[in-house]
């Protein structure tokens, strides 16, 4: 598994809703492999309807790591899941098995491979006193501040992603230079692994349909009664996991300020867009292998190949 001093692992990306999963478990399960799952989300233990968790059976079949590791009300960031996504590598190595990156959340996997530039810390007064500003304007107004100073960093954050809006700003704050100047300089360094990275896709209307029947599969399975539980857990819904897409809209219906059927809409609107975000971060990528999500003989050989024959 060794070449050029370079340990091997196999990246499978792509947007929500298009067949990582599948796919993932049968090249896992074919090539002695495991799977570290780089999904932002689905590290929240509790909240599983809502990310797509792998069900218990899929978790049998094939060893995970990175899934279900903090509580919603846990800070985490990306600099976590590089140092504790590096080890769970490392352990994989150290058993002479496959590491399979799995996941859409491309900034995470990009900080997995390469590292993450280095920043001052932050000062902790900033960042209070943004909070408090977040908590009595609200953080669409700190949103609105950081698209005037840093619009290539807001451009990649969430309107209500408050943790991600008020770090930015305070970076701006201390430094005087927006955050994206720093993740520029930094370029991400080389990475230390010989990969294989495969992103899965579909032409535009197939995956809207595919994330159409997923909304609709989720609630189905009990996403309104998931969120519920969160809710009377004492999770509220300003923690940052709870503002993702499906328990933001879901808050929104129990909270009386969206009707149901809206809420669907919406979410389903919502989700298309974020996949359409997630190709256009994996687009970027020059390493980037596309397939066809059903084209499953021609990965395995893919994969077959870059192992030397396995």
């Amino acid at each position: 598994m060794i070449e050029s001093g370079k340990q091997k692992l196999i990246v499978i990306c792509g947007p929500t809703g298009i067949g990582k999963t599948d796919l993932s478990l049968s090249l896992a399960e074919a090539f002695d492999g495991c799977i570290v799952s780089a999904d932002s989300m689905q590290i929240y233990r509790y909240m599983d309807i809502g990310t797509a968790k792998p069900d218990a059976g899929e978790l049998n079949r094939v060893p995970h790591y990175m899934i279900d590791i903090v509580d919603p009300d846990e800070s985490y960031d990306a600099a976590q899941f590089y140092r504790e996504g590096r080890q769970a590598i490392a352990q994989i190595h150290g058993r002479q098995q496959v590491p399979f990156i799995v996941g859409g959340t491309g900034f995470y996997i990009k900080a997995l491979l390469h590292g993450l530039f280095e920043a001052k810390p932050v000062d902790p007064v900033i960042l209070d006193r943004l909070r408090n500003e977040a908590d009595a304007v609200g953080i669409q107004v700190l949103y609105e501040r950081l698209l005037a100073c840093d619009p290539e960093a807001a451009s990649k954050i969430h309107v209500n992603d408050a943790y991600r809006v008020i770090r930015a700003l305070a970076v701006f704050e201390m430094s005087g230079k927006p955050m994206s100047q720093y993740q520029q300089a930094h370029g991400f360094a080389e990475s230390p692994f010989d990969m294989l990275k495969i992103c899965l896709f579909n032409d535009r209307e197939a995956i809207y349909d595919r994330i159409d029947r997923r909304v609709d599969q989720m609630v189905s399975d009990g996403l309104l009664e998931e969120v519920k539980k969160l809710i009377g857990m004492g999770y509220t819904e300003k923690l940052r996991p709870m503002q993702a897409i499906g328990y933001r809209h879901m808050i929104d219906f129990i909270s009386g300020r969206m009707p149901w059927d809206e809420t669907i809409e919406l979410l389903k609107r919502d989700t298309r867009r974020f996949a359409k975000r997630q190709l256009t971060w994996f687009r970027k990528d020059k390493e980037m292998i596309w397939k066809a999500a059903g084209e499953v003989d021609d990965i395995m050989e893919l994969v077959r190949k870059f192992l030397g024959g396995m």
